[in-house]
């Protein structure tokens, strides 16, 4: 879809944010994608090159890093490996935001991240933490990227939750519906 467009409010996941320097990642993005069909493909390619070159390592980050510094250590926390989707998606024109919320079946439960792609008039899901997509993504907020979405903002000194318990269960009987928190 050419930008002209795109829908007014697709416009603000175009443009490099604090954690997503889709500016810095054009000739990148440009070689990942290079014989991909425009749009969705150029996508898969992105998120098919994060599962090869970027490990992801649970638990591995407590503080946001950004797409740059995400390429340069090429591991990181679902978070991180959305930074560097989002940068790259952008950097090709392709509007991109982060999602967070919570992942069925997802082990140990927590927070979970992944990205969507505005194309062909819609936007599609992509995660390069799991080597299929399925049922029970679970999105509790969207931004451009980690700044917009925190869970919390903590403001003096630290704060911890005491306890947190999060379960996600398909409530469809074939596992191919929706998602519920209990």
């Amino acid at each position: 879809m050419e930008i002209q467009n795109l829908p007014d409010e697709t416009l603000k996941y175009l443009l490099p944010s604090r954690f997503c320097e889709s500016d810095r990642f054009g000739q990148m993005a440009t070689s990942i994608t290079a014989n991909q069909w425009l749009g969705y493909d150029q996508v898969a390619a992105i998120e098919d090159w994060l599962r090869k070159h970027i490990s992801y390592i649970p638990g591995s980050s407590d503080i946001p890093v950004s797409a740059v510094e995400v390429n340069l250590r090429q591991s990181g926390v679902c978070r991180d490996l959305s930074h560097l989707g989002i940068a790259l998606c952008r950097s090709l024109s392709i509007p991109a935001r982060m999602v967070v919320g919570y992942l069925h079946g997802l082990k140990p439960m927590d927070m979970h991240a992944w990205f969507e792609a505005y194309v062909g008039g819609r936007w599609y899901t992509f995660d390069a933490t799991q080597s299929q997509l399925g049922a029970g993504y679970v999105a509790i907020g969207y931004g451009r990227d980690a700044a917009d979405v925190a869970v919390y903002n903590q403001f003096g000194p630290p704060v911890y939750p005491s306890v947190q318990r999060v379960q996600v269960q398909c409530i469809d009987p074939d596992g191919a519906g929706s998602a519920a928190l209990p």
